[in-house]
């Protein structure tokens, strides 16, 4: 019986973290397009982005290019630490995003690994 409850507690644990998570992803996808906050798509290809820029690289395969959450965050935060050429806004440096919507934009963005069809365009 306890292994029984404990499965289930089990379950609905991982429910209740893949919700949470869900939500998330959802929330730093939009604040990720909205033009006052991350504003992504005026630089960068973003899957389900409608004209997006050109700018900055396709944001596509994001692990592969960032083995860890931080270093995503870090270019997040201030691009021109690591490149003092790049047009890319500082978003945490400047507080364009608080840090709260920089750690929801990292999720987003860190969450993106798959592929841009290289046929798609956008509407």
């Amino acid at each position: 019986m306890k292994v029984l409850i404990f499965l289930f507690l089990s379950l609905f644990l991982s429910a209740c973290a893949c919700s949470g998570m869900k939500q998330r992803l959802a929330t730093g996808k939009d604040l990720s397009f909205q033009r006052s906050k991350g504003n992504c798509l005026a630089c960068h290809i973003i899957e389900d982005g409608e004209d997006p820029g050109n700018i900055g690289p396709p944001l596509i395969d994001i692990q592969t290019k960032y083995k860890t959450k931080d270093q995503l965050k870090a270019v997040i935060w201030d691009a021109t630490q690591f490149n003092t050429n790049s047009s890319m806004p500082p978003f945490g440096k400047n507080n364009i995003l608080s840090p709260e919507e920089l750690d929801l934009v990292v999720d987003y963005i860190w969450s993106l690994n798959t592929p841009v069809n290289p046929g798609h365009t956008n509407p």
